[in-house]
């Protein structure tokens, strides 16, 4: 059932615009021509920009034309879906408004002008003959995710990782059905059925199986090079493989436990801990190669390096489409348009072409110097560098140690009546084992995690421990051995 109110509330994007009734037959075929030469999209004719329902009654004439740009005003013409959806409007009348779906084509489509246009955000970009060209090599061929499997069946499927998925979209009727009638999953040609490379990826029961390199492998190293035979500086290396989702989710979680952290005493006297570099860029990175990365290409793995004070991922394959590496914060191309809508569907693609202009703000804001981009034969590789450094911080800690130190001179004298029994527990096990974890410390002092680490900030902020290096790696310091107990 079509919910009218997330028409008015979707904001307009890569895969969505909303257009009064008002809109000519000419500007709406540029909006199709972009969507089409894209990811597709959705054009909802009768709401107007700030969200009131207008609808589209009372001019048949006019929407009889609205519903001929995709052949008059689109060279090729474009298959448009269309819907009416019933609403009542803004002045509580009954109403409609006019719904039509593009799907992503093969061909490269331009209006009646013969200007072609391409989706960027919610913008239809006009494309030069350079880009014109470049997009028309890019549309050649298929996607490859829609090409059959050799030797799949409906059997490699995990329906009931499918049925989660129906469910979680709204989709009301078996798996089977939704594999056999959506996005070309399952097609039948010649009474046989052909399972698509999405398919497997993202549903099958084994998929590495049918595409034994789409894996995500993760080595991290000591030091900032990467070194072979005797000197080989491997820390961990580790492999994660299975349907998208779950490689994805579990590669992130892991990189999560090995990216630095450094905690240091800020101005103001409470303990700061900073990211070497912010979350958003490096989850970032590992999705966009998953969604992106040319599964066509089947000897080698998504691989993420990690340094100690960079971050590389590389991902199979050219930059797709229009994209380059001069306007890679701009222009957006999915090379596997089902796989990068299911991620968005569970939240790990983002912001729909967007996400790399958001990666290079966030880097700057951080300190950190640009992403670096490079293609390389069939491989495209990304590295974050960190500004951030050891001996950095320990400057700046012995510095703001010494101006706070008349500051941490103020503790309350009989600071255990302010904490509970176990910040003193907390100290003796700190003074006898500084490379204690907040695990073992929930085992010793039989606390829950939420609790522990309350108590653990609380003490940090007072002054009276402090977190020496990253949560991996580091150790706890008692900063003041004569004040823990208030004597």
């Amino acid at each position: 059932m079509i919910d009218i109110k997330d028409f008015q509330q979707q904001p307009e994007g890569q895969l969505f615009d909303r257009k009064s009734f008002r809109i000519d037959a000419k500007a709406l075929g540029v909006i199709l021509v972009a969507f089409a030469n894209a990811d597709g999209g959705d054009v909802v004719i009768g709401i107007e920009d700030d969200g009131r329902i207008t609808g589209i009654n009372g001019n048949e004439d006019h929407l009889n034309e609205l519903l001929r740009v995709p052949f008059d005003f689109c060279i090729p013409s474009i298959n448009v879906e269309v819907k009416f959806v019933d609403c009542t409007d803004v002045n509580g009348l009954p109403n409609r408004v006019l719904v039509m779906h593009v799907d992503p084509s093969m061909k490269v489509h331009a209006n009646q002008a013969d200007d072609a246009f391409y989706r960027v955000g919610d913008k239809s970009k006009k494309l030069n003959f350079e880009m014109r060209m470049q997009l028309f090599y890019a549309k050649g061929g298929r996607y490859f995710e829609d090409e059959p499997v050799y030797g799949a069946t409906i059997d490699d499927i995990d329906l009931d990782f499918v049925a989660q998925y129906c469910q979680k979209i709204g989709y009301t009727k078996d798996s089977a059905t939704y594999l056999r009638t959506n996005k070309g999953y399952i097609t039948t040609v010649n009474g046989v059925e052909k399972v698509s490379g999405a398919a497997i990826l993202l549903f099958g029961k084994d998929p590495q199986k049918f595409f034994q390199r789409a894996r995500i492998r993760i080595v991290r190293y000591l030091g900032d090079e990467e070194r072979f035979g005797r000197e080989m500086n491997v820390v961990k290396d580790v492999m994660f493989e299975g349907r998208i989702l779950e490689m994805t989710q579990k590669a992130i979680d892991f990189v999560d436990t090995q990216i630095k952290e450094y905690t240091f005493l800020g101005e103001d006297a409470r303990f700061v801990t900073i990211p070497q570099y912010p979350p958003f860029c490096w989850t970032e990175l590992i999705v966009n190669a998953v969604a992106h990365r040319d599964y066509s290409i089947l000897g080698t793995d998504i691989m993420v390096k990690i340094f100690d004070h960079h971050y590389v991922v590389e991902s199979p394959g050219i930059l797709p489409g229009l994209v380059r590496i001069d306007n890679i914060r701009q222009m957006h191309f999915s090379r596997n348009p089902k796989i990068a809508e299911f991620m968005r569907e569970y939240k790990l693609v983002k912001e729909f072409g967007e996400g790399v202009d958001r990666m290079f703000r966030e880097m700057a804001e951080a300190g950190n110097p640009a992403p670096e981009y490079k293609q390389i034969d069939f491989m495209v590789k990304v590295r974050l560098n960190s500004a951030l450094r050891e001996e950095t911080v320990e400057k700046v800690t012995q510095k703001n140690d010494r101006e706070n130190a008349q500051e941490r001179e103020k503790w309350p004298e009989k600071w255990p009546e302010r904490w509970p029994e176990n910040a003193q527990k907390i100290l003796d096990v700190i003074s006898s084992d500084k490379s204690t974890t907040i695990a073992k410390l929930e085992v010793e002092l039989n606390l829950g995690h939420t609790t522990l680490k309350k108590i653990l900030r609380e003490m940090q902020n007072e002054g009276i421990i402090r977190r020496v290096g990253p949560d991996k790696g580091g150790h706890w310091e008692v900063i003041d051995q004569e004040k823990k107990g208030g004597e």
